[in-house]
């Protein structure tokens, strides 16, 4: 469940917000969702993934965390341990609210329900005593931005990856070395072959538009799998 409210001083002065990492604050997730504005930062922890929704046929990017539902390897107790977190991590409680317009400015919205929202003497303060934004909620805002921007800028990357046909099926089996297996299914990865064979107008094209870096990000990003089986393995446990 959740219970999303305009953020405003009036109803929202003394909120506090907990910051630190936790499974029982939303981390203990395999994966989130990435834009392509963000894979190069995102590459050099995550495997970037594709996902395909079948109810409405639209294609996302996801930064991995785990090999199964509700791991997070990146997870260390209450310690995040990477040197970034994907966008739509790092904002929680908080999202971007429109009303039935969606070309009016977006509003910043707050899950009161939301595990991270804290009681008045914990976490990082959203307004201070006057009712101003702290320089907490001022970042928080500037990350709203980007992610908003990215994700509603996004649809372009993702016709032209369908256009030409740049994403195909994957799946992977994982036998860790206590013997145990995992197997990783329902995803989908840029088709390198394709993308070599692409014509120089095409590529040209994805350059153009400033798609063509997200791409080889999202291909760079796969040498994360190993890692990530390396830290699974270092748990010690299947």
């Amino acid at each position: 469940m959740s219970n999303h409210q305009i953020l405003n001083p009036a109803d929202h002065l003394h909120l506090r917000v907990r910051t630190e990492a936790g499974a029982l604050l939303g981390d203990g997730v395999m994966a989130c969702l990435a834009i392509p504005a963000e894979f190069k930062r995102l590459a050099c922890e995550f495997p970037i993934l594709f996902r395909l929704d079948a109810e409405s046929g639209a294609f996302s990017a996801h930064a991995l965390f785990g090999l199964a539902p509700g791991e997070n390897l990146f997870l260390q107790g209450d310690r995040w341990d990477a040197s970034c977190k994907p966008l739509s991590t790092a904002i929680q409680p908080f999202l971007v609210g429109r009303g039935q317009d969606d070309d009016a400015p977006g509003q910043v919205h707050v899950d009161m329900d939301h595990p991270r929202v804290a009681g008045a003497e914990h976490g990082m303060r959203v307004f201070d005593d006057e009712g101003k934004p702290t320089p907490y909620l001022e970042k928080i805002a500037d990350m709203l931005g980007a992610l908003d921007a990215g994700y509603r800028a996004s649809g372009e990357f993702y016709t032209l990856l369908r256009r030409y046909e740049l994403l195909e099926p994957f799946s992977m089996d994982v036998t860790l070395d206590d013997g145990s297996s995992n197997r990783l299914v329902g995803y989908h990865l840029i088709d390198e072959a394709k993308l070599a064979a692409l014509e120089p107008a095409m590529l040209n094209e994805l350059h153009a538009l400033g798609h063509l870096e997200a791409v080889y990000m999202a291909i760079a990003s796969l040498g994360n799998l190993t890692k990530l089986v390396r830290r699974k393995n270092a748990r010690g446990h299947g």
